[in-house]
């Protein structure tokens, strides 16, 4: 599996975790790395390290800023073991299961359901959930991993409204599978969606709605970094996702589903994989006074102007 060019990339928020977090996740998927790890000095959060990883060709970021936010369920990832691609892949679903299960909890044993002959549900012992499942090897081929948004609670029966809205926001964008709840599925009501899956900048999510009581909603703990090109993408994704003022903080905001985004410009990524501490510390104090990112300051604090 190859590394795709990912503009949006899962951001992981861990108390103190991250590093160690992100070698256990690199132990147990194929294809998987530690790109870099980085340390922002005199943060809100104190030294805070800031893990670059890759898992099975997707990429992810990783940060440890204290524990102020918990993973839940309402985004977890969707780990797709394709016997078309996998001969293997009856096997290796369950030595993942056995690894991910380790002084974790499970939310639905893994087992035959009608959707999937292979399924299980996982919270790991750093509390991110994890679906895995061996999927039809006759339907459209997908990404090994996919963000998966559960719709729950205050916007439950959403689902298919914001996946068509986050259609509508970004480009390279399409539409996958569709599936509703029949009559006779209390307390999820006829017609609520059951799953779907959408492609947003060539990368895929998969979205449901679930009526059970949940104590969870979406929260800053699994937010979607949104890489731009220039200041014109900045502003463009900022006008359209954020409607929460006091949300707006280092690039962050909130949707108005209560999901997270952080808008920032691609080349943050070089700025703060820089080895020079000087130079990273001016970026660093620079974005922590920022709501929206400003790329033109951002790139004078790096050239030390």
């Amino acid at each position: 599996m190859a590394v795709i060019n990912q503009r949006i990339v899962p951001h992981l928020w861990f108390d103190r975790e991250a590093e160690e977090a992100a070698n256990f996740y690199c132990s147990i998927f194929p294809d998987s790395r530690i790109k870099g790890i980085t340390v922002l000095h005199n943060t809100p959060s104190g030294d805070c390290d800031v893990v670059s990883f890759v898992l099975g060709g997707c990429s992810f970021i990783a940060i440890s800023a204290g524990p102020m936010c918990r993973f839940n369920p309402s985004v977890s990832l969707m780990v797709n073991f394709d016997q078309g691609q996998d001969k293997d892949a009856k096997t290796r679903i369950d030595e993942v299961w056995v690894k991910l299960s380790e002084g974790g909890e499970v939310l639905m044993p893994i087992d035959n359901y009608p959707f999937s002959e292979r399924y299980g549900w996982i919270r790991d012992k750093y509390g991110l959930s994890w679906q895995l499942i061996l999927t039809n090897p006759e339907g459209g081929m997908r990404p090994f991993i996919i963000p998966s948004l559960l719709f729950v609670g205050g916007v439950y029966g959403k689902a298919e409204e914001a996946s068509e809205f986050y259609l509508s926001v970004f480009k390279n964008s399409k539409r996958g599978v569709m599936v509703r709840y029949p009559a006779g599925m209390e307390p999820d009501k006829e017609g609520a969606l059951m799953f779907t899956d959408f492609m947003l900048e060539g990368q895929w999510f998969a979205a449901m709605d679930s009526a059970r009581e949940h104590d969870f909603s979406f929260n800053e703990a699994l937010s979607f970094m949104v890489n731009c090109e220039d200041q014109n993408e900045i502003d463009g994704y900022w006008e359209k996702l954020s409607v929460v003022p006091e949300a707006e903080q280092c690039g962050w905001l909130k949707d108005k589903y209560g999901l997270s985004w952080q808008i920032v410009p691609a080349v943050m990524d070089k700025m703060m994989q820089d080895q020079d501490a000087e130079r990273l510390g001016r970026v660093t104090q620079a974005f922590l006074k920022m709501k929206k990112f400003d790329l033109a300051q951002l790139q004078r604090a790096y050239d030390g102007k």
